[in-house]
């Protein structure tokens, strides 16, 4: 199976928690540090992981279910 990234602009994220409604494998989180605005952002919990351990596909959902476009993905 396909490893996948995302990388997510904390500056851009409102904390809608659309991306993280549609994450198959539910690896977007809600960060606990503020943004600028005083959002606290989503945050991909795989973002440490070596790529052979990481679940995310790269499908997308994420990126298509936000509204401010601060997802973007990557695929392997």
């Amino acid at each position: 199976m396909p490893a996948g990234y995302i990388e997510i602009d904390v500056e851009l994220c409102k904390d809608c928690k659309l991306c993280m409604s549609v994450c198959p494998h539910q690896l977007i989180g809600t960060s606990d540090r503020l943004n600028q605005k005083g959002y606290y952002p989503a945050h991909f919990t795989e973002k440490n992981l070596k790529k052979e351990e990481r679940r995310c596909t790269g499908c997308g959902l994420c990126a298509i279910s936000c509204p401010e476009i601060a997802i973007e993905v990557y695929r392997a």
